[in-house]
């Protein structure tokens, strides 16, 4: 039995793109994500970035559901303490309701951005403190039973959008495993605590109204092509990228070699080290890393980053991906 793939889709705004461009490309990954037999798509809450156009995020999953007609779409995930639990749960309780069965909510307790745009969206930084009990309440929200007397979630109520919790260190493990809630780890980007993590939860999980058993998502990069020089042409480029918008000053160009250069230094090896788990090269390549994760991970399905440069990249490796994993497309 082939494990289920899942996308998260960054929202990439490519270098001279426009952000219509980049949201255009959107669409046309959850339509090849459709067609090539994925589970769904997420969508992350980012702010105040230049290159990610997913900070709408419920608003994005609503123009891709209307562009979809049937695969699994959601947030992986929506920022909570940005947010009251009364509002996420009538966006996403819109959202079931017009697409019944396809509506996931991931959730995060991270602000998905710096303190001073934290500021600027009116949140209090100490937010975070009480994810747990929003957790809870959002919960009840798009349940039967609200946990605010008098107050109920319209559209949201009855709904049953299945809840996520999603990190990237031991607390968002134990907190999934309590509520009996299903688990993704954000190991495409913050590999550290993975397996430890996805061990904590799988011993302290408890059944729970929603999930009978343990599920881990582990996240994982992919860069697949017809050759493997290509593949690792686009992953130096990727990586490059990554660089260049976590240490570099905006607008100023610097060349390949100095940045190959700054790569190798301490600093530059901690952003590299980023992106530890990635699938890079031809797609029989691409399987077997997979594979080995999916093992590593002790995963039961795996969302997948798909990080060429290009719209035509990553569409190309979708397509390469999920021929290789033996996906049943429609």
């Amino acid at each position: 039995m082939a494990i289920p793939l899942a996308i998260l889709d960054l929202a990439i705004i490519g270098s001279g793109d426009s952000v219509s461009d980049g949201l255009n490309a959107c669409v046309e990954v959850a339509k090849a994500a459709e067609a090539n037999g994925f589970n769904r798509v997420w969508y992350a809450e980012h702010h105040n970035m230049d290159a990610i156009a997913s900070s709408a995020t419920a608003v994005l999953i609503a123009h891709i559901a209307a562009n979809t007609t049937s695969i699994r779409l959601g947030s992986g995930g929506i920022m909570l303490p940005n947010h009251s639990p009364l509002t996420i749960a009538e966006q996403f309780g819109t959202l079931a309701t017009l697409h019944p069965g396809r509506i996931d909510l991931g959730l995060g307790r991270a602000p998905g951005t710096d303190q001073v745009t934290v500021q600027a969206m009116r949140r209090d930084p100490r937010a975070s403190e009480h994810f747990p009990q929003d957790v809870l309440e959002l919960q009840a929200y798009l349940g039967d039973v609200t946990r605010v007397p008098g107050v109920n979630a319209t559209p949201g109520r009855g709904t049953h959008v299945p809840i996520y919790i999603l990190g990237s260190s031991l607390f968002g493990a134990e907190l999934a495993a309590v509520l009996g809630l299903p688990y993704g780890f954000a190991s495409h980007f913050a590999p550290h605590q993975l397996r430890e993590a996805v061990a904590l939860y799988r011993v302290n999980f408890r059944p729970s109204e929603q999930l009978e058993r343990p599920h881990v998502i582990a996240g994982v990069n992919v860069i697949a092509a017809h050759t493997e020089q290509e593949a690792q042409d686009e992953f130096t480029t990727t990586r490059r990228a990554r660089l260049r918008r976590f240490l570099l000053k905006p607008n100023v160009e610097v060349p390949d070699a100095e940045v190959d250069r700054i790569l190798e230094s301490p600093q530059g090896a901690q952003i590299a080290a980023m992106m530890k788990h990635t699938a890079v090269g031809t797609p029989e390549s691409v399987r077997e890393q997979l594979l080995e994760f999916t093992a590593y991970a002790d995963a039961d399905e795996l969302m997948v980053c798909f990080q060429s440069p290009t719209i035509e990249g990553r569409l190309r490796s979708i397509e390469l991906t999920a021929d290789a994993m033996d996906l049943v497309g429609v």
